[in-house]
């Protein structure tokens, strides 16, 4: 990873992630950025005040002159996932991950770019979000996971529009994650994601968490 170009929205959300109190061990840990090259762009971010959260974040003219990297193109160089920005954005508020999103805009929308262009777009408004208020947790291994049964792509099936949900549990401590998109969210469905999620873990926890914020 250390000869590898990163792209500008990656830094935007390395930024976003340390105001969020991540540590660079929390962003290395999920293949955003290596602990190296995050130790330096900590470190230039901490000398301009960056990892304020009180502070707005740079525009993107302002991380581009400092790590090096060239600003979005403009608009006349629309990306190809532009026309799908908003449904994107839904998504994402639903917690849908960026790979099911772009399988889900080739299967239902007709989309024919390559999931690099998802990926920025995703990164592109995650940033815009910004930062919000946030309490750090600790948790010991095996302690806990966090359940959430958020709102999935809308499937087609023989012309008829099916809606799905995707389960998700995370793992507290380590921040592993079981996903798995149904059809429905009856208490059948919610137990059995739970039993094959616990079968691919290898275990479970000794509590469960449950995320209602999306609920």
């Amino acid at each position: 990873m250390a000869n590898r170009r990163f792209e500008l929205f990656e830094y935007r959300r390395v930024l976003v992630r340390r105001r969020q109190g991540d540590s660079d061990r929390d962003i290395a840990r999920g293949g955003l950025m290596g602990r190296k090259k995050l130790t330096s762009v900590r470190r230039e971010a901490q000398t301009r005040g960056w990892l304020d959260p009180a502070q707005p974040l740079p525009d993107d003219t302002v991380i581009a002159g400092v790590f090096g990297r060239t600003p979005h193109l403009p608009s006349t160089c629309m990306s190809t996932v532009e026309p799908f920005r908003e449904q994107i954005r839904s998504w994402l508020a639903a917690g849908v991950q960026g790979t099911t999103i772009h399988a889900a805009l080739r299967r239902n929308h007709g989309y024919t770019g390559g999931y690099s262009a998802v990926r920025r777009m995703v990164g592109h408004l995650a940033a815009e979000r910004g930062v919000a208020a946030t309490t750090i947790l600790e948790f010991a291994p095996a302690d806990a996971v966090q359940v959430d049964f958020g709102a999935g792509p809308v499937l087609s099936v023989e012309g008829i529009e099916v809606r799905t949900w995707i389960f998700v549990m995370t793992l507290c401590w380590s921040r592993h994650q079981y996903a798995e998109i149904v059809l429905d969210q009856t208490v059948e469905t919610w137990l059995a994601c739970h039993r094959r999620a616990f079968a691919w873990f290898g275990s479970r926890p000794a509590r469960v968490i449950i995320d209602v914020s999306r609920q």
